[in-house]
């Protein structure tokens, strides 16, 4: 595809959707369909499903799938964290194995990363892997893992070695998760739904073959990981409309994927805020508040922060286009989502008044504030606290010195958090 303009791409896209996209399809024929053409993911090598193209070039792939009205491909943590960390990290034979299936949403994957005593200190996890033969044991927990329920695979990162370095002595797997030693425990949010869940490891069992990246170099494949989780939860935009979560178990696989394509999008409190302006504008005319002097200012707070987040995605994408690893816009476009999040959250309730001590889709926004408002302080610890965020920014971009602690080559079994188990 090199040397394409994005004209020409909107025009092949334009006609290939004009020539294969059929509602009638089943979700998995479609995602099929789309995997085959390279417009699912476009950015990845042609050799792996792609087309080679550039941030900017699939940016219109998205919009013309929107404009179709064509569902897009697999939402979920496959494409978003596991697709690009095996991309720059596994071997061929792995890539032949994961991608496959995670373009075609045949499987599903959860993030097996935080712990209990290890969210923000995440180095410090103690989730263990002991080598036996070809294979590797399992023991420990994992908590907050969104999505573990409906998972077919998990992205673990556990300790092999205690003697190395916190930071060295991790290595990076892909997991089965339906096997004997693997249960799932939800959490339930005060939203009412369970989207995280506790993950207890016993004897829990993965193969070597299916270690991503060097033995003790899983700090440094995890870091691919949450760097392109920062920059998509940054981002705050969505897929192409209707995207479907993959895997057998989410049961949109047999579905109709023209009713998936027109049906309404996810209410989960984390998405709603990277559409809050428009829908809070909406509900600020529907109930005459629109000529209030504070909550005219609010909504240009909150769309200024948006053009702000839209920009820094925009530095994000020009910086990969030319080569460049994704940087600190992730932990700033992290932060900004945070801010727009409360941002939202606060006007909303405000423009709502007394309507928004009521919780139901008979309330002016349909119940969607209120379920924001309930999320919100979740946007502001996944995927990293706001507090990491400053913190990274602080000391690898602005070269503040380090928060006191112990040495770095310090084997993690003799520091204190490494006291219990290792």
């Amino acid at each position: 595809m090199a040397g394409h303009t994005v004209e020409s791409v909107r025009a092949e896209v334009r006609a290939w959707l004009a020539d294969q996209w059929d509602p009638d399809l089943t979700v998995a024929q479609w995602w099929e369909r789309l995997a085959d053409s390279g417009w699912a993911v476009p950015t990845w090598p042609e050799e792996w499903h792609g087309r080679g193209l550039s941030r900017e070039h699939a940016a219109v792939v998205a919009e013309e799938l929107r404009r179709a009205g064509a569902a897009g491909p697999p939402s979920g943590l496959g494409l978003l964290l596991a697709g690009p960390t095996i991309l720059a990290h596994g071997t061929d034979e792995q890539k032949r194995r994961y991608l496959r299936p995670i373009v075609t949403g045949q499987e599903a994957w959860c993030q097996l990363f935080s712990e209990p005593g290890a969210g923000s200190d995440l180095a410090s996890l103690q989730c263990r892997a002991e080598r036996d033969g070809d294979e590797w044991v399992v023991n420990g927990q994992k908590v907050w893992t969104s999505t573990a329920q409906l998972a077919d695979l998990g992205m673990l990162i556990a300790r092999t070695d205690p003697d190395l370095p916190k930071h060295k002595g991790i290595t990076y797997f892909a997991i089965e998760m339906d096997q004997p030693g693997v249960e799932i425990r939800p959490l339930k949010e005060m939203t009412g739904r369970a989207l995280f869940n506790e993950v207890f490891f016993d004897d829990a069992r993965v193969a070597d073959a299916a270690r991503i990246g060097g033995l003790t170099e899983g700090w440094l494949v995890a870091n691919t990981t949450l760097a392109n989780e920062r920059a998509g939860l940054g981002s705050g935009g969505s897929g192409a409309a209707g995207a479907a979560f993959p895997g057998p178990k989410a049961g949109a696989l047999d579905q109709r994927v023209g009713d998936v394509a027109a049906g309404p999008p996810a209410t989960g409190g984390g998405g709603l805020a990277s559409r809050s302006l428009g829908m809070l504008t909406d509900l600020a005319r529907t109930l005459g508040r629109d000529g209030e002097p504070t909550v005219r200012q609010g909504l240009a707070r909150l769309h200024t922060l948006n053009e702000v987040g839209r920009y820094t995605a925009l530095r994000a994408k020009a910086a990969r286009a030319a080569g460049r690893a994704p940087g600190p816009e992730g932990n700033t476009a992290k932060l900004m989502m945070s801010q727009i999040t409360r941002l939202s959250r606060d006007l909303g309730m405000a423009i709502l008044g007394p309507h928004g001590m009521l919780m139901g889709s008979d309330t002016p926004s349909g119940g969607l504030v209120q379920e924001m408002t309930l999320f919100s302080p979740a946007v502001s610890i996944y995927g990293g606290s706001d507090e990491i965020q400053r913190n990274i920014i602080g000391e690898r971009v602005l070269g503040l010195p380090k928060e006191p602690g112990p040495d770095k080559g310090t084997p993690f079994r003799e520091l204190k958090v490494g006291t219990q188990r290792a």
